[in-house]
């Protein structure tokens, strides 16, 4: 970093000023409203809006309205000033800008927080854009952000203690700042999207200049297309939107579910319409899934298309991150309370959008956080929606996903490694299986010598608890009814006195004690029974 940037130099101490006074202006110090943090992140600039956008989608740990809120936050700032870029290019390629281009134009064709992109022509004629990464933004950013989680000490936070994170967030949106500023891990993430989308005939994506592509400036084909959500202009050219919108839908489940590699920002601007092809564009950011999180993805989305809500819950436990211990019978009954808004829909009217941040919130509430790649899925799925809502609303994503799962199951190659995959899991369990005997003999052997030892962990709800609680005094009292009997029994074999209808006094009250337990609790049985009703 830069000596101006570095703590107490004056540049610095200026910054810690600028950014005291804008939060002292927004009132920040008397409480935090969704507005209130809108306002003060957009006065702060680039950084700041960048550290929104993040947070915006961050649904799982924010709350709903602050989200929707940040959501408003404008992507375009303060264009960088021609000579910048220039110098910017200049430096990173080590000779002047006219041995590669023979034209840029000096007004950008849009500006961000980390670059922006002007368009250009090469010396060979073809046209292109050209993203350039704002100059000093590195140094900016860093600074800006060792500075923000001083001020996190200070701020009113305590109010959303449990909710909201922000050094959290600062550390993941420097995490994902780092990776959109690398111009050649975008580059790479271009030609890995073309390479796995290079059978589907629909799909296109810009042509990368890899020799003219460096690490604070990328060049690549210029797309003279319609934006996904023109319709006026879709329509005017002969497009089917209905045709776009589903095959938009399919490929991004495609992306999601067979690649484990999609677009995590979706948007309207980032999807164009070119002769008949759907062209991807910006790989800035983009999202990877294991494969492990596919089959889950699957099995939730399984359980929602059989509204089982046990299914969906599985596979919840199963991808969440844990705060703390989660408590499974309040998950369950929360998930169930959220899905019996949904149960009696078909597919097809569901919004994917309002489902997922119904979920969000129960994973919230029940302390799940979801690992990055369902935070940028989730953001990805509800820009898709919003993209569908303007083109074709007829159409549902979560209809389009069960379709694909279903053609999927009956393609032969997925047949092929399904059975691969249970094969190999059915050595496996016969190996483990091979291994019982000598497990049990191990076992007790140590139970002889008593070295065994059990470890539980008990997590009951209040429910089970009042069950246990009656079947363990239902138990003793049943022992000791039977123990009554059975002392009774014995003392009628003597020859004790005195004697009632001969037999010993003691026995008789003994079974008449027992008759009594036992006419006492079949009473009380019959009774709430008939309560109950």
């Amino acid at each position: 970093m830069s000596n101006q940037n570095t703590e107490g130099s004056p540049e610095y101490s200026s910054r810690l000023k600028e950014i005291i006074h804008i939060i002292r202006k927004n009132e920040l110090f008397r409480g935090i409203t969704p507005e209130k943090l809108r306002s003060t992140l957009e006065d702060l600039g680039p950084t700041f809006i960048k550290i929104g956008q993040v947070m915006a989608g961050r649904s799982d740990i924010l709350p709903q309205e602050y989200c929707d809120e940040l959501m408003k936050l404008q992507s375009d700032v303060v264009p960088m000033a021609y000579e910048e870029v220039a110098e910017v290019i200049e430096t990173s390629y080590g000779r002047p800008w006219e041995d590669v281009f023979s034209w840029i134009d000096k007004a950008p064709l849009g500006s961000a927080s980390i670059a922006q992109v002007h368009r250009a022509t090469l010396k060979d004629g073809q046209d292109v854009v050209v993203k350039v990464q704002r100059k000093g933004i590195y140094e900016l950013m860093k600074r800006d952000i060792g500075l923000m989680h001083k001020a996190v000490r200070f701020l009113p936070f305590q109010k959303m203690k449990g909710v909201l994170n922000l050094d959290m967030i600062l550390d993941e949106m420097w995490v994902v700042t780092q990776e959109e500023m690398d111009f050649l891990a975008e580059a790479s993430n271009m030609e890995e999207f073309a390479k796995l989308n290079a059978d589907v005939k629909f799909v296109s994506v810009p042509h990368l200049y890899r020799p003219y592509t460096t690490e604070h400036v990328l060049v690549m084909e210029y797309i003279d297309g319609i934006a996904v959500d023109d319709k006026d202009s879709l329509a005017a050219g002969g497009y089917d939107l209905d045709e776009i919108g589903t095959k938009m839908v399919d490929n991004y489940v495609k992306q999601v579910m067979e690649d484990g590699f999609f677009h995590a920002d979706p948007h309207p601007g980032n999807i164009v319409i070119r002769e008949g092809k759907i062209v991807w564009i910006d790989m800035g950011m983009m999202g990877r899934l294991s494969n492990h999180d596919r089959e889950l993805i699957k099995k939730a989305i399984t359980g929602v298309a059989h509204k089982d809500v046990g299914e969906i819950m599985d596979a919840v436990l199963a991808l969440a991150q844990f705060r703390e211990t989660p408590d499974k019978s309040r998950l369950y009954k929360d998930l169930d309370n959220m899905f019996s808004k949904y149960a009696a829909m078909d597919l097809g009217e569901i919004d994917i959008a309002d489902f997922l941040r119904a979920l969000t919130e129960t994973m919230k509430k029940n302390q799940l956080v979801m690992p990055h790649g369902l935070t940028l899925l989730a953001r990805g799925l509800t820009q898709m929606e919003g993209v569908l809502i303007k083109i074709s609303p007829s159409l549902s994503i979560l209809q389009i996903a069960v379709n694909r799962l279903k053609a999927d199951y009956m393609d032969p190659e997925y047949l092929k490694k399904a059975l691969k995959e249970k094969g190999q899991d059915l050595l496996e369990a016969a190996d483990a299986l091979s291994q019982l005997p000598t497990m049990a003999t191990k076992i007790l052997r140590e139970y002889e010598r008593g070295e065994t030892r059990i470890r539980l962990d008990l997590h009951s709800a209040e429910q089970l608890t009042q069950l246990l609680h009656h079947l363990v005094r239902n138990l003793v009292i049943g022992f000791c009814e039977a123990a009554l009997l059975i002392s009774a029994s014995i003392i009628c074999t003597t020859q004790m006195r005195p004697r009632i209808l001969g037999i010993p006094a003691l026995g008789f009250l003994g079974y008449l004690g027992a008759v009594c337990v036992a006419a006492f609790f079949v009473l009380r049985y019959f009774i709430r029974k008939h309560n109950n009703k």
